[in-house]
């Protein structure tokens, strides 16, 4: 502090003491520039406040449509996982780590046969099919697709169960899958084609077997006739000779039936002459129908009838009729040809009847006689009237049966005829 001069420090007034209304005018004062400074700080805030809960409200308005967005998507998916749940070509049953059923869609009620108003229901015991997919879909059962069997009214199903684990969090439980799907056809296929497969590797060893045995065969008719002209004066040799060549003939006619069948070749249409071929194949047939005690007859109402055909092929269908209907008589029956005009279909038509008087055919046999490998007969391959049918058909033709039991069968044949050569 300054010390002054004694002489000023005597000629300078005395200060008066401040009155009690100036300080609380100063202090009021002071309280009320403390107090704007408070609201001018408590409105700054205020503002700030409703800055940040605008923006929070922004962003809380943002999330909430990313929620709603996010939400709706989830919809979406799962319905639209539903209806591929529902649409799925094979059943999807989903076990949780309980063991409960969570999930079957539509096709696995259909493929193990549930009732599609049943709902796995905990307490409720499930059909024990579904133990049985289970039991073969356990893990303990070797990898991959296992198969279970079911007794349908229509025939025995076959299902194919694979099995899966969800992967989870370590330690998680996890839900098992099982996919199921029909493997019935795929079985029916397969065998088929085991099946198809079989009988080619057949049918090579036997086409190559039949041509084998159709070179020595050609070489024994022809010394079997020249046998028959050297013995026409002895009657007994004479008989022995007519045996052998109809035995002959019969092999023959096999032989033709395997190679025809298995080979299938388109046949060669050439002009030939019906009547013609009917007769060589009757006297053809003949020493054979003696042998057996049976007698064979041709009756032509139609004359002279031109073909569009191939006559060896032709030809093998009326012997392959003949010798069935030789097999299906005794001695002392007759086998009865009949050729006359049918009704026109798209131009003139031809019928053959080959009636004989055998036991007849069974109903239940009459719809597979057709087939090949069907026969009635031991020790015939049953190709015989397969081949016929396969024949008839590839020179446009029909063929029919009419079968009696105990009074015989009648075998028709109606071909599409070139003309009346009369």
């Amino acid at each position: 502090m300054t010390i002054l001069p004694s002489a000023r420090q005597k000629s300078r007034p005395a200060r008066r003491a401040p009155s009690a209304g100036q300080d609380a005018q100063r202090s009021l004062v002071h309280a009320f520039a403390t107090f704007t400074q408070a609201a001018d700080s408590l409105e700054k805030s205020y503002a700030q406040l409703q800055t940040e809960v605008a923006r929070l409200g922004g962003e809380l308005e943002r999330a909430n449509t990313e929620l709603s967005r996010s939400l709706e998507e989830n919809s979406r998916v799962r319905s639209f996982l539903a209806q591929i749940l529902e649409g799925l070509p094979c059943g999807v049953l989903v076990f949780d780590a309980d063991g409960r059923l969570r999930v079957i869609n539509p096709e696995a009620r259909r493929l193990l046969m549930l009732d599609p108003s049943w709902m796995p229901e905990q307490g409720v015991a499930w059909p024990a099919v579904i133990d049985r997919l289970l039991a073969e879909s356990s893990p303990k059962a070797p990898a991959g697709e296992r198969e279970l069997l079911l007794n349908d009214p229509a025939g025995t199903r076959f299902l194919g169960i694979t099995r899966a684990q969800v992967a989870g969090r370590e330690g998680a439980p996890r839900e098992t899958i099982c996919i199921v799907r029909d493997t019935t056809q795929e079985k029916r296929l397969a065998g088929e084609r085991e099946k198809a497969r079989r009988n080619q590797a057949l049918a090579e060893i036997a086409t190559v077997l039949a041509h084998e045995i159709r070179n020595p065969l050609g070489s024994l008719e022809l010394f079997a006739g020249l046998l028959a002209d050297s013995t026409a004066a002895t009657s007994e040799a004479s008989q022995w000779v007519a045996q052998i060549r109809a035995g002959l003939r019969t092999l023959a006619a096999t032989v033709n039936n395997v190679l025809q069948f298995h080979s299938q070749p388109c046949p060669e249409p050439i002009p030939t002459h019906l009547d013609r071929l009917l007769r060589e194949t009757v006297d053809f047939l003949a020493p054979l129908a003696r042998q057996r005690g049976m007698q064979v007859r041709l009756t032509n109402t139609a004359g002279k009838v031109l073909l569009h055909a191939d006559p060896h092929r032709l030809q093998q269908v009326f012997l392959n009729l003949a010798l069935n209907a030789f097999r299906a008589m005794t001695p002392g029956g007759w086998l009865q040809v009949n050729v006359a005009w049918a009704l026109p279909v798209d131009g003139p038509q031809v019928q053959i009847d080959f009636e004989d008087q055998g036991g007849g055919i069974s109903e239940q046999h009459i719809e597979k006689v057709f087939e090949p490998g069907y026969t009635t007969h031991a020790g015939s391959p049953g190709l015989g009237l397969s081949v016929c049918k396969q024949v008839i058909e590839q020179h446009r033709g029909t063929i029919r049966l009419h079968s009696t039991p105990l009074l015989g069968t009648t075998f028709t044949l109606t071909l599409p005829a070139a003309g009346d050569l009369e």
